[in-house]
């Protein structure tokens, strides 16, 4: 079980200057594993040093000391960070991922870095973390009066929050039926409801359990975050107004899940009250008898899930795997998806299949622009599923019901897709930092400054190579005028010197 307790400030007078950083940092997260930036690592200190080597089965070291004692530390490189994340929360662990923010040499003392935002596995938004077709689900119980309890949970990719109210006898089958990644709780809980969500926990393949203040769970100051967050006055067009245990979990849900992105969710604007008796009811025992996306054996295949499943893209997958398990009970949507079958099968599904082919998850891709994660290629790609869409939009045109409906949700924003084509190379680097993204002609300045760090780049190294041929004095200089080097130490120095102007252009 993860907790977070108050933050508790060390006494650092002892402490180097960057420990003082560290420690003053990890008080702030004090249950959860730091990943310190250094240069071009990750490193962790102490109990986490410790901890990850164990998990990750990385070296775990000791260098230099502070307030007298020698420092453990352990580290991986920031290039495959993602490898080494995806093992830790599969081990369900939960990892800060602190950043250095401030320009070197700036201040005296160590570079100012700050905690980005904090990894859990409930949620994931990075698609080295994420498997095609599951999601990452955050769940908030709240233990209300009477035996009551409140339930909110998210997927943060999705950008939805959906609402329920059970009985506490039913927590079991409501939190089987959710499947999160990670459950939060109040951390003031009377053992007995803490012994229901450990035996929770127990059928949940090791669920993980997070602590959360207990004054974040909250009804009013949920219904207002609900308000603030669907920008509306009322919650009545969801029919979520009597429902306050309910209101109480979503004030904790968007407080953890803003406290892990690092932001305000932007494009959670989407409300789903789940009420008893709205969809059948498959209890845990019958989705593993029927095995609808597990075997008996704990396998994904074959199951009727992996027998159903041809989706050309992992959005589709996603789709079908929550009407698998969560169908409703209305007929109406049941008549409306054979009539939409019946009209594809005339022959129009083929040419789908072949436009949605190679499709990038657009969701995903969204929910990054929203949270200022995304990278470079999936913007390309979902330049290409806006053009995508828009075609596959026109083959919809003139068909009925929820065809109809598909084709008018899939017309793009106007100029969206033609901005990302302007904007961007055609294969861009896979990081900003990396340099080569924005196209040339799209910004004036920013062409004149590669055109600067070109040239300067190509003096330097055209000087350093003259040089080292001809066994230059050691009082021989770069030619570029940004160039001041000497001796070979000194040149080496002074390349440094002339990267800023390269850097300025990386874009």
């Amino acid at each position: 079980m993860t907790q977070n307790p108050a933050p508790v400030t060390p006494d650092l007078g002892k402490h180097t200057p960057m420990m003082q950083q560290y420690l003053a940092i990890k008080a702030e997260h004090p249950t959860t594993l730091v990943f310190y930036r250094m240069g071009d690592f990750y490193e962790l200190f102490y109990d986490d040093a410790e901890k990850a080597a164990r998990l990750l089965d990385i070296t775990l070291t000791r260098r230099g000391s502070s307030n007298g004692e020698p420092i453990q530390m352990a580290g991986v490189p920031f290039h495959s960070m993602e490898g080494y994340l995806a093992r830790l929360i599969r081990a369900g662990e939960s990892v800060a991922i602190c950043e250095q923010v401030g320009e070197v040499g700036a201040t005296k003392g160590p570079v100012e870095r700050k905690v980005v935002r904090v990894v859990t596995p409930g949620t994931l938004t990075d698609t080295e973390l994420l498997t095609e077709k599951a999601e990452a689900v955050l769940l908030a119980v709240h233990r209300g009066q009477r035996n009551r309890v409140g339930l909110a949970w998210l997927s943060v990719t999705q950008g939805a929050i959906q609402l329920a109210e059970c009985d506490g006898d039913g927590l079991a089958d409501w939190v089987a039926r959710v499947g999160p990644s990670e459950l939060i709780h109040s951390a003031d809980l009377t053992p007995v409801f803490l012994q229901r969500l450990q035996a929770v926990r127990g059928t949940g393949n090791s669920l993980p359990l997070t602590q959360r203040p207990e004054w974040q769970f909250d009804a009013g100051l949920g219904q207002r975050k609900l308000l603030e967050q669907l920008r509306a006055a009322s919650l009545t067009s969801w029919g979520a107004d009597d429902l306050p245990h309910a209101h109480a979990a979503a004030s904790a849900l968007l407080a953890y899940a803003e406290h892990t992105q690092g932001r305000a969710l932007s494009h959670v604007q989407q409300l789903q009250v789940v009420r008893d008796g709205e969809r059948l009811e498959l209890p845990p025992a019958t989705r593993r008898n029927l095995e609808l996306t597990q075997t008996l054996r704990g396998e994904d295949s074959p199951t009727l899930f992996s027998l159903l499943d041809t989706c050309m893209t992992g959005m589709g997958s996603r789709a079908l795997k929550t009407w698998l398990l969560e169908p409703s009970r209305d007929r109406t949507v049941a008549t409306q998806r054979l009539e939409a079958i019946a009209a594809l099968r005339e022959g129009l599904w083929q040419k789908l299949r072949a436009e949605l082919k190679g499709v990038s998850d657009v969701e995903r891709i969204t929910a990054r622009v929203a949270l200022r994660q995304v990278r470079p290629r999936e913007l390309v790609g979902l330049r290409w599923a806006l053009a995508k869409a828009q075609q596959v939009g026109s083959l919809l045109q003139g068909l009925p019901g929820l065809l109809a409906n598909a084709a008018v949700d899939l017309q793009p924003p106007p100029g969206c897709a033609e901005r990302l084509a302007s904007t961007l190379h055609e294969e861009p680097a896979a990081l900003v930092r990396d340099g080569g993204v924005i196209a040339t002609g799209h910004d004036a300045d920013l062409d004149e400054l590669r055109a600067i760090g070109t040239t300067a780049t190509a003096s330097c190294w055209t000087s350093r190579r003259a040089s080292g041929r001809a066994r230059a004095s050691p009082t021989s200089r770069c030619s570029s005028t940004r160039c001041t080097a000497s001796s070979s130490k000194s040149r080496r120095a002074s390349w440094t010197r002339c990267r800023p102007t390269t850097a300025a252009a990386r874009r």
